[in-house]
């Protein structure tokens, strides 16, 4: 793994690189960035040399968010400060984690399992747009209304959710009617670039969502259009490759 550490501090970047090749001494460090300026012209030129960024908040020129609001930087971020004030800014941009000083080695860990994650979601995402075009999803849904069938569109569905082991289809109308699959089946039958599964008890249409809030440090919480009586909450798990695929 090729990491970038952004740190003025050099006892506190020393100690990271300790832990780091305790955990795996294969890690390379590219390059540890004293200032916000030293590390915006370091990523201008190699902007995708690193596979994970270390970042101090506080810096001598400013806060190191600056460098991800100006650069469109894709890896994931973790970042390390004595401060606990800015957790949200961090997961504004590609944070997959936010730790307190003075690091350790658990947490550090911890935080390194939760990157790997990230990386597979981000691969399987990779991997669906590959798919994209490839395969023939299903776009419509035949339900039972009253005595009388009648076929859904994709595109006129605002979600699938579960409710126990019923599915149910919800409609931008606000009608719902039992489909007879899982949520585990829908995944595979639906089109990966317009639905997505936020939960284990909800799958989204892309073009329902009306707006995305930050609902805690490590959480997302969905509005549709039109708003949806329940609570729509992106899990931990699902956070980053759902930034990924509504992004």
């Amino acid at each position: 793994m090729k990491v970038v550490i952004i740190e003025d501090e050099q006892p506190a970047s020393d100690k990271l690189i300790q832990l780091l090749q305790q955990r795996d001494p294969n890690t390379e460090v590219l390059a540890v960035l004293r200032r916000l300026d030293e590390a915006i012209a370091w990523f201008k030129v190699q902007p995708e040399a690193a596979d994970l960024i270390f970042a101090d908040v506080h810096l001598p020129d400013g806060l190191s968010f600056q460098l991800f609001n100006q650069l469109n930087l894709r890896q994931p971020v973790i970042f390390i400060t004595a401060y606990d004030t800015y957790a949200l800014d961090a997961f504004r941009v590609n944070g997959i984690d936010y730790l307190l000083k003075p690091l350790r080695f658990a947490e550090l860990d911890k935080s390194l399992q939760k990157m790997s994650h990230w990386k597979g979601q981000a691969d399987e995402i990779r991997q669906m747009g590959e798919n994209w075009g490839k395969k023939a999803y299903k776009n419509r849904f035949m339900v039972k209304l009253g005595e009388h069938l009648r076929a859904v569109n994709a595109d006129q569905i605002l979600l699938f959710y579960a409710e126990g082991r019923t599915v149910f289809l919800y409609t931008r109308d606000g009608r719902k009617f039992i489909v007879d699959f899982t949520l585990d089946q829908l995944e595979e039958l639906l089109d990966p670039a317009l639905f997505f599964r936020i939960n284990r008890s909800n799958i989204l249409q892309l073009n329902g969502i009306k707006e995305v809030v930050i609902y805690s440090t490590s959480r997302l919480r969905v509005v549709t259009q039109p708003e949806f009586a329940e609570e729509l909450i992106v899990s931990r798990e699902k956070v980053g490759v759902f930034k990924a695929w509504f992004g």
